[in-house]
């Protein structure tokens, strides 16, 4: 059948060069269609379970979310195994199904399952799927700058959050834009508890007021004069003077007492999860852009730059955008530096050609034939979800060199047959016959040919058998590598035997008169009779150089790859637990500005804790910090990024801190899939959260006396600082109250409810009311904290050890039905369940 092809071939060139030409012509379009990016997609098949609780410790998280949402999704279909984390008032659930799992399959099982677990869930709590990204989806980040310092923090946040985020999602590819860094506006009502005795209202009351008094409504329509008129009642919130004129009761005289009158009204921050520092100059505000699972990075970049150009026109005057980790730049570096080496590839081939084949116009029929090759090799990438990066393009460069064996071999062949055929006759063959000589020497190589180019085919064939991250990892250089070579193999029996009656033509020069194998035969011949004569020498001494190699072997390292240097700093210092907000800005500013002391660094963007985003598990003591350096011929001399990286770890060494420096979606990779932020990690399992924190210490002095170590963290389960309220049930008999009664308490006067939301056009801000910080400031000033008694418990009792106050009948203070005490717990809970 090989033959058969050959002939056909041969005998038929304008229809194989017009079926090339269109195959190439869909070759280059795949070219120019298909996705880039740096490195291929190593995540699992993930879907994250993103729940808020807003005030909650992880202990409470774990039990009543973290918990049940775990178990459940256990034993979904596919699902290899999900890992959850609590923290302070949200939990994360990361269900991690099989390769090869279609992701918004995935999602739509957990949606079904989450639907079976809300019922076993606390009231007022919504899970929510993270967004339809993957690992590898932060490919671009931004901050807002305010150059003519006329705008607040909180105004830049409401910028981002209302204006610039919608604008960017509209972005095709875009899955999420996730804000970080300033304040999100809050309307804020400080309570006075001294005032609420003056006036005899409870707490509740001021809530109720607050939410009744934020409402619009419809009247339908009226019709006036033939005209119909709709019907408005508008009763929102506008500013805070609406809100401080909300009439809460009356007094005894009947006089209206408002909001103004029970404390101070002000425009604050919402609580917040995470600070962030540009340049070590102070906070700012910014966003990160999340790409969509299967999108081609680079498009989308793009298409983020081109949005944000056509927006800039519309900023707030001052304000200038400025990219602190743009991806493009690392997939152009590596596409760029891959083409490159494929290009000199395809030139040394082909100089190689020209020097052992001796005639230029026969090497024309191998140096064609590759890059043809090369270029059908990108149809398929679409059907096999391929992107080109620097693995998938990497198994065309290995091929390059068995991709023309083929086509040399036959040419070489060729050549072979004329010149018998000149022996045998004295004179070249002409016309028919010389055709036919042509044809009859590709016949006889071609099928030989074939079948050892699929031999070579078929020889990655078991690393489509590898799984997971290394499955992911190298099946895109397999798969383009086997494309490669199938359309060599090809073209080796259809375009090579077209091309050979056109260009195999002129003085074709004998094998034996070529002058560089007149060389290598001289050189190689003595050699050849030498090791014949002497077998058993060349024997014991191949012998002996294979065992020589154990020595070196048994040195070399392991690892599963070789770090890719994205051109970018990862810096990852980790800070004990318990940290503030107000001392992890302070440490971050002081970082970000030693980092900029470096000749060798361009920008710095510093972030600790949180970006609203499902994608970021960070809590506030890990801090992430890009470090974008300048271009190599601006370093110092002779500064190599090893010693740069030793410099810094040195520079940036803080007492409790350890350094971790990496990059950004080896990072990202490993953070979502593991929960380990650096390459190497151990994770111990267990019950005693005091044994773990236990062992975890041990281990971490164990891999600090090793010299191999940089730096070692273990993770203090621990660490967390709490104030415990502890309720007296023999005290709450005596009022008639109950737990809920103490903890509503609790929550909205200490923490603080948001009460109600106010609509602003576009924009919506929370209502947030609890008593003044000064009345909840220390355990003191927190057991002095008005509970309500129910209406049948109302009396007026004297406070002990004061008889000259007198509380009003319908509330107590908190220290009566309460013990308060510091305590230390956990701050961090992890959970890992597998599917066996």
């Amino acid at each position: 059948m090989i033959s058969r092809i050959i002939l056909w071939s041969g005998e038929n060139p304008f229809v194989v060069l017009l079926f090339v030409f269109f195959s190439l012509c869909l070759g280059l379009y795949s070219v120019a269609h298909v996705p880039l990016d740096a490195i291929p997609d190593l995540s699992d098949v993930q879907v994250i379970v993103y729940t808020e609780w807003p005030g909650r410790s992880p202990t409470l998280v774990e039990d009543q979310i973290t918990y049940p949402i775990s178990t459940r999704f256990i034993s979904a279909p596919k699902v290899k195994f999900v890992r959850g984390e609590s923290m302070f008032g949200k939990s994360f659930v990361y269900v991690i199904f099989e390769d090869g799992t279609d992701l918004y399959w995935a999602r739509s099982r957990v949606l079904e399952y989450l639907n079976s677990v809300r019922s076993s869930l606390p009231a007022n709590v919504n899970p929510t799927l993270g967004p339809d990204a993957t690992g590898v989806g932060w490919i671009y980040e931004y901050v807002l700058l305010d150059t003519s310092g006329k705008h607040t923090l909180s105004e830049l946040r409401s910028f981002q959050d209302w204006t610039l985020r919608y604008a960017l999602s509209t972005v095709h590819g875009v899955s999420e834009i996730a804000s970080f860094g300033g304040y999100v506006r809050q309307y804020q009502v400080n309570i006075d508890p001294n005032k609420l005795l003056a006036y005899g209202i409870r707490f509740d009351e001021v809530v109720q007021a607050i939410q009744k008094s934020n409402q619009d409504v419809g009247g339908k329509s009226l019709e006036v004069s033939t005209v119909e008129f709709y019907i408005r009642g508008k009763g929102y919130f506008r500013n805070l003077e609406d809100i401080s004129q909300v009439v809460v009761k009356r007094d005894r005289q009947g006089i209206p007492v408002v909001v103004s009158q029970l404390g101070d009204l002000t425009i604050g921050g919402d609580i917040r999860f995470g600070v962030t520092d540009y340049n070590g100059i102070g906070e700012a505000v910014g966003g990160i852009v999340i790409m969509r699972y299967g999108e081609n990075a680079l498009q989308v970049i793009n298409g983020i730059k081109k949005k944000i150009k056509s927006l800039e026109p519309s900023f707030p005057q001052g304000v200038k955008l400025v990219p602190v980790y743009d991806r493009s730049e690392l997939i152009y570096k590596s596409i760029e530096t891959l083409k490159k080496k494929l290009f000199e590839e395809c030139l040394i081939v082909s100089a190689v050609c020209v020097v052992f084949l001796w005639h230029l116009r026969s090497s024309l029929i191998p140096i064609f034939m590759l890059p043809a090759a090369v270029i059908l090799s990108f149809i398929p990438f679409s059907n096999f979800h391929l992107t080109a990066n620097i693995m998938s393009l990497g198994g065309i460069a290995i091929a390059i060199g068995a991709m023309i064996d083929a086509a040399i071999i036959m040419v070489e062949n060729a050549h072979r047959s004329l010149e018998e055929y000149r022996i045998l006759t004295g004179n070249d063959p002409q016309g028919i016959i010389r055709k036919e000589l042509l044809l009859k020497a590709s016949q006889n190589v071609g099928r030989p040919l074939f079948f050892s180019l699929l031999v070579i085919t078929v020889s990655f064939l078991p690393i489509f058998a590898l799984e997971a991250q290394e499955g992911r990892l190298f099946k895109p250089l397999a798969f383009t590598k086997t494309f490669s070579m199938f359309f060599a193999s090809l073209l080796s029996i259809t375009l090579v035997p077209a091309l050979m009656n056109s260009f195999i033509r002129g003085k074709i020069i004998p094998e034996q008169k070529n002058p560089i194998n007149r060389f290598l035969f001289f050189l190689y011949k003595p050699v050849l009779e030498q090791a014949l004569k002497h077998r058993a020498i060349v024997l014991i001494l191949a012998l002996l150089i294979l065992l020589s190699t154990y020595y070196p072997l048994s040195r070399l390292g392991a690892e599963f790859m070789p770090p890719l240097n994205e051109g970018t700093i990862l810096y990852m210092p980790t800070a004990v637990p318990g940290i503030s907000i107000s001392e992890a800005e302070r440490f971050l500013n002081l970082q970000d500005r030693y980092l900029m002391t470096f000749p060798e660094v361009e920008s710095v963007f510093g972030k600790s804790g949180q970006a609203d985003t499902a994608t970021d598990p960070a809590p506030l003591s890990m801090t992430e910090t890009i470090v974008n350096l300048k271009p190599k011929d601006k370093w110092r001399k002779g500064m190599n990024w090893d010693k740069l990286i030793a410099e810094m770890n040195q520079k940036l060494h803080f007492p409790g801190v350890a350094n971790v420096f990496w990059m950004p979606i080896q990072t990202r990779i490993q953070m979502l899939t593991t929960g380990f932020r650096s390459v190497l990690g151990i994770k111990i399992f267990g019950k005693d959260l005091e044994e773990l924190n236990r062992l975890g210490e041990q281990i971490e002095k164990v891999l600090l006396e090793m010299p191999e170590t940089r730096s070692a963290y273990a993770e203090r389960i621990e660490g967390g600082n709490y104030i415990d309220i502890i309720v007296r049930r023999d005290k709450l008999a005596r009022y008639g109250l109950t737990v809920e009664d103490v903890n509503q308490t609790i929550e909205g006067a200490i923490g603080g409810n948001t009460v109600t939301t106010t609509i602003e056009g576009r924009e919506r801000y929370p209502v947030n009311v609890r008593y003044h910080r000064d009345f909840r400031k220390d355990v003191a000033s927190l057991s002095r904290i008005l509970v309500p008694l129910p209406p049948q418990a109302s009396l007026q009792r004297q406070m002990a050890g004061n008889p000259t106050m007198v509380i009003a009948s319908s509330q107590i203070p908190l220290g009566e039905v309460t013990d308060i005490r510091y305590s230390q717990g956990p701050h961090l809970l992890e959970v890992k369940m597998r599917n066996w």
